[in-house]
This record gives C-alpha cells, structure tokens and sequence, in this order.
C-alpha cells in the first residue's frame, strides 16, 4: 500500500520497511500494520490535536509533570509554544505508560519508541499470526472471565503501585491473545497522585470491565475491587504483592447523599460518552 506521509520519515531513517495495511482508524489514531526487519509491528498515528475528540481531555492531564517550568507554564497559557509541548506530552503519555507497566508486570504490547508524533510498538496477535481481538469481540464462559476478570484487577492494581491509573480502560481497549488480556490505549493515563480525578477514573475502569464480565459470571458483579484498592492505596498500604478480596465496608460516617447524586449523574455522562465513543470509530480489519 502507499505509505501515509506521517510514516515516511520512519521508513527513511529505517525504523520501517514496509507498510503492510491499515488495522484501524479512530478519533483519536490511525493504526497501521508494519513491518520492521524481520518483525511485524504497528505503528499508532496520532491525530493532530483539532482533530481529536478526546471529550475532557484536561481532566487527563491534570497533574502531569513535564519536568520544565518553562513548559509548565505555557502549557497553562494555552500558547502556541504551549499547545506544542502539550500535544507532545500527550503524545509521550503512551510510550511513557507502557515501559512502566511493563516493568510493574502488566500485559501491554511492548514500545519501540515515540517518533514525531507515531508510537511503534508490538503487535499483539494469536498463534495463528491473527490480530488479538478486543475484548468486546471475544465469548467467554464462566470460569474464563472469573480467571480475566480477576488478571485484569491484578493489572489494575499493579498500576496503581507505579501511581498510574488507565482512565479510559473498559473492553474497548483490551485485548485477548492466548494467554489471556493485553491492555492498549494509554495516552489518557492519569498520575493517580496528582490528579484530582483519579478514583473517579479508577471507579470507573474497574466498574467497565466487572461489568463486562459480569455478564458472564454474574457474582462478579457483587465486587468492589476500586474502594479497596483505593483506600489501601492512599494508607500506603498497596503494595505489588497485595492479595485484594474485592471486598470493602464503607466507614460508618453519614452518608454526603449531594455528593453521590452528583458522582452518579458523573458516571452516567462519561459512560454515555464512552458508548458513544466506541461505536463511532470506525475498526478496519482486513
């Protein structure tokens, strides 16, 4: 096929030999198939900033640290200066999340590095050479999503140690190859420390992917793996090797019933976003 533009400078300076295919267009990527050597890899395009519609994306970067003052303070000012090293922070959001996942032991395609704007990275197949399906493609029984279900917990705790939370996790961006689910999709990742909205994200992950499951192990739907891996979290008590029971008793304080109200009409609001999101993109497999 021809080669996009924003994958020549890649092929010219090696990184790739050849494009093979597209694999997806989104909202906020187009994702190619690639070859590099002897490897087949993709190559994730991210769209230019007004082009995205990633709805409340200052939500995300909210306590991101950029290292630079300089930096800091034009990417508060929203200068031109200041949009550029935005759209590369978010840019670098991604790889950044991924070799630190990988190093706490999460399932996530392995980076090769981010390039102007394109992140290559693995991509995940089955055996048969196949792309991994999405979560939402894949029929599972009973004893297959409890084992998932409980993989994916132990992921997300994992990332709540290195003080990240996915922000946007649900069945849309999660993979199943042979040995189980492969998280993809982080540019949105959240400093669970510095961001004011980190349990609400991390609520709202852990509650997308019971509820999946849920449908096919229904007692699963009874857990409530956030709470307690967030009231351990912020005790300084979630360590790596954690055993979580999904189980937590709210202290006995009078319930903020304004509080709830307005968290739930939340929830409501980002999961109709997030429906609306994942049927507008547009997956291609060829």
């Amino acid at each position: 096929m021809k080669t996009p533009a924003r994958l020549i400078p890649l092929v010219e300076d090696g990184l790739i030999d050849e494009v093979l295919r597209p694999l997806m267009n989104g909202k906020e990527a187009a994702v190619y198939v690639v070859r590099s050597g002897d490897d087949i890899r993709c190559a994730k395009v991210y769209k230019d900033m007004d082009k995205r519609s990633f709805k409340k994306a200052s939500l995300y970067r909210e306590g991101r640290k950029t290292g630079n003052s300089r930096r800091s303070r034009a990417m508060e000012k929203g200068s031109k200066f200041g949009r550029e090293q935005a759209e590369e922070a978010w840019q670098n959001a991604e790889v950044d999340a991924l070799y630190r996942l990988a190093a706490a032991g999460v399932r996530v395609p392995e980076p090769y590095g981010c390039f102007d704007g394109v992140l290559l990275m693995e991509l995940v197949t089955l055996p048969d050479g196949e792309v991994a399906p999405r979560l939402n493609d894949v029929t599972l029984d009973a004893e297959q999503a409890r084992k998932d279900h409980a993989t994916l917990m132990e992921s997300v705790k994992r990332m709540l140690c290195v003080g990240l939370v996915h922000g946007d996790l649900s069945e849309f961006n999660v993979l199943v190859d042979e040995h189980g689910p492969v998280i993809i999709d982080l540019p949105q990742a959240v400093d669970a420390a510095a961001n004011n909205n980190a349990f609400f994200m991390l609520n709202r992950d852990v509650n997308n992917i019971t509820q999946y499951y849920g449908q096919f192990a229904p007692e699963l739907l009874e857990t409530r793996f956030s709470p307690e891996m967030w009231s351990l979290y912020k005790e300084g008590k979630l360590e790596m090797d954690t055993v979580l029971t999904g189980e937590f008793f709210e202290p006995d304080t009078p319930a903020d019933i304004d509080s709830v109200m307005a968290d739930i009409q939340a929830v409501l609001s980002e999961e109709r976003d997030r429906i609306a999101r994942a049927n507008a993109e547009d997956f291609e497999d060829f």
